[in-house]
């Protein structure tokens, strides 16, 4: 699998990683053995960058990461997130989205540990903090990469405004936003434009929809009990429409030999060269489907693609009202 720079700053990694907040249920009961077991496959497979949050769980998701990848941490690039929540140390939501200095320099001294690592490959700001002045926040992201804690910095679900703000305090190296054929906000409101300007890297989040564009999801039977739920597209109604949208997909993947989950990976990666595709699971199976799908879609057929499912195809919102959506 090819390599991408994510950003100017010296970070690089496999086109596609391994996005981890399903591993530890999310989206349905996860074995934790067999978590474990997928993200060691998924470096024997090329996969470079893992991408966790301290939330997840919390904390179960860090250690599990940190257990899994014991013996191999430096063939890998990890990526974990403070302040989508603030949580004491042991893991109780004490507060809302959290990017005040003190509660940064917190947190990585906490995922640090939970990691058990001395070096954060990639440290993301999960959610802006309307409270906090951004300078300020990136202020203390700063002071933690100046002390070797962590190695390169970048936000997460941020304005074009915010993140030339936050980069203007601290050099980012990436910009994570969700990013799919369901999700193509980040090509019209300037956060794409942005980070091609500033040469800072992007990664893609929920590059399948949430598993909608896999296929694998057709009725809300199979969401019931996990986050995905309180997704908009995922509502009766909505989440027909979204099904047939698929379906439009699937004589082109049939034609190329690919499942609509590949064909949609293979267009991300395709369409937007620069970009770090990070799609989650927690099975080996779907795992190695992903990485096969690093394939180059030649114009025609991206065209074919992007008319089956034209950008604001889907229905629904792409986030739920609790996890609120890009800051200014």
């Amino acid at each position: 699998m090819e390599k991408r720079a994510i950003g100017a700053l010296g970070l690089t990694a496999s086109e596609v990683g391994l996005g981890c907040m399903s591993l530890t249920g999310a989206y349905g009961a996860a074995d934790r053995g067999e978590s474990i077991a997928t993200v060691r496959r998924a470096v024997d497979l090329g996969v470079t960058i893992f991408d966790t949050a301290d939330v997840y769980g919390p904390f179960t998701g860090e250690r599990l990461l940190g257990e899994a990848l014991a013996g191999r941490r430096d063939e890998v690039a990890l990526v974990t997130k403070f302040g989508g929540r603030e949580l004491d140390d042991d893991g109780a939501v004490t507060g809302g989205v959290c990017g005040r200095p003190d509660y940064v320099r917190r947190s990585v001294d906490r995922s640090l540990r939970h990691l058990g690592t001395d070096r954060i490959d990639l440290l993301l700001q999960h959610r802006v903090d309307p409270a906090v002045p951004v300078d300020e926040t990136f202020g203390a992201v700063g002071e933690m990469v100046t002390a070797g804690k962590i190695r390169y910095a970048g936000i997460s679900e941020a304005s074009a405004a915010t993140v030339r703000r936050a980069h203007a305090a601290w050099p980012l190296s990436a910009v994570e936003t969700e990013y799919s054929l369901f999700s193509r906000d980040v090509e019209r409101n300037g956060v794409l434009a942005v980070v091609r300007e500033l040469g800072i890297g992007f990664l893609a989040y929920a590059p399948l929809g949430r598993g909608l564009l896999s296929g694998a999801v057709r009725s809300a039977d199979q969401v019931a009990g996990n986050l995905r739920a309180g997704f908009p597209r995922f509502e009766a109604g909505r989440l027909e429409h979204n099904v047939a949208l698929v379906e439009r997909l699937a004589p082109i993947a049939a034609g190329l030999g690919l499942t609509t989950g590949q064909l949609a990976l293979a267009w991300l990666l395709s369409a937007a060269p620069d970009v770090v595709a990070v799609p989650g699971t927690r099975r080996a199976a779907h795992l190695a489907e992903n990485v096969a799908a690093a394939v180059r879609l030649d114009q025609e057929t991206t065209r074919a693609v992007e008319a089956a499912v034209p950008a604001s195809a889907a229905s629904g919102g792409r986030t739920s009202p609790a996890d609120g959506d890009i800051q200014e």
